[in-house]
């Protein structure tokens, strides 16, 4: 029995149509969930990087010089400090770690991403790099 209005031949194209729109938008689903996943690993490498370079500041060297109290960074301080941090964290790796001028700590921590659904497609994950400089408050 066939509707009036539509040929025999074009009774199953709607059925085709629509599994190919649910496919489409399934598709479309998990290319989000993949990418939302990258923003947050994205953002928590730069908050790692933010909080180490916020310790190596800490990492300074106090010293007093014609009454006056003086902060110094070093390279090893600031690195101390920052690996400690990064060290905590699991997959994070502390690339560099020191200070610039004396007075500010520039560090740069990576880290690999895995995609949650299509590691099919990437199975070796994609790097993520961040650096973050900080100041010491005191001078």
């Amino acid at each position: 029995m066939s509707r009036p209005g539509l040929s025999r031949d074009e009774e199953g194209s709607t059925l085709l149509l629509t599994l190919g729109y649910a496919v489409l938008a399934l598709v479309l689903v998990l290319v989000c969930v993949d990418a939302t996943s990258l923003y947050l690993a994205n953002k928590r490498t730069q908050a790692l990087a933010d909080a180490a370079a916020l310790a190596g500041a800490d990492g300074f060297t106090l010293s007093i010089s014609g009454g006056e109290p003086t902060s110094t960074l070093t390279d090893a301080g600031v690195h101390e400090q920052a690996a400690d941090l990064v060290g905590v964290h699991g997959g994070a790796v502390l690339l560099s770690a020191g200070t610039p001028d004396g007075v500010s700590a520039r560090v740069t921590v990576r880290t690999v991403w895995h995609p949650p659904v299509s590691t099919l497609f990437v199975p070796t994950g994609v790097t993520l790099e961040a650096t973050a400089t900080s100041r010491t408050a005191l001078r």
